[in-house]
């Protein structure tokens, strides 16, 4: 009879780490949603710890996703960029659209942040394009807010009431004529006001 102690697989080993760094990553999502950033990032960056350990490029670019949006709360602009910029090279590989498109509605707004209003601005403009070439009215509708507060950011609050009145033109298509009339209701208070 032996008294060594059983060694764990390399299988069970490499699942248990694989467990361990899913409930780091659903741990974070717990705590980003509660606000608590802090513990939100501790959680991903053990998440991405482990799926680097792992070699998992899907968990990497997940977990450095949820870095960023962290980031983004705590307006660390900067490393929101860093974590993005992980999450993209794996994405771009992985030649994953909707993830690359997603990262960069985030790469505008780090940039906005950082008061960079033409990058984001421009960020902003290719993905009204890419939403109406995708034929997505929702998407192309959200990017077009995002670009008139960036516009009102700026300063600009001609260019806002125009992306207002493109905003208040696509739910007329779609007899949504309340909302195109709150829509365009902003864009003549901008323009009256500009």
């Amino acid at each position: 009879m032996s008294n060594e102690i059983p060694k764990m697989s390399e299988v069970e080993e490499h699942n248990q780490e694989k467990e361990q760094a899913k409930a780091d990553y659903k741990t974070g999502l717990d705590f980003l949603r509660n606000g608590e950033t802090t513990f939100a990032a501790h959680a991903f960056h053990n998440a991405m710890m482990g799926y680097r350990q792992l070699g998992d490029q899907h968990g990497m670019a997940n977990a450095a996703d949820k870095l960023a949006d962290v980031c983004l709360e705590r307006e660390e602009y900067p490393q929101a960029l860093e974590h993005i910029a992980t999450a993209y090279a794996i994405c771009e590989k992985e030649e994953d659209q909707s993830s690359l498109i997603s990262l960069r509605r985030k790469i505008a707004r780090a940039k906005a942040g950082m008061g960079k209003y033409d990058e984001a601005g421009a960020i902003y403009i290719d993905l009204v394009d890419y939403y109406q070439g995708s034929r997505s009215p929702k998407g192309t509708v959200e990017v077009l807010e995002l670009l008139a507060e960036l516009y009102l950011k700026k300063g600009d609050p001609g260019a806002a009431a125009d992306a207002y009145r493109t905003v208040a033109a696509i739910h007329a298509n779609f007899k949504h004529k309340k909302i195109a009339q709150e829509y365009l209701a902003k864009a003549e208070a901008l323009a009256a006001g500009a």
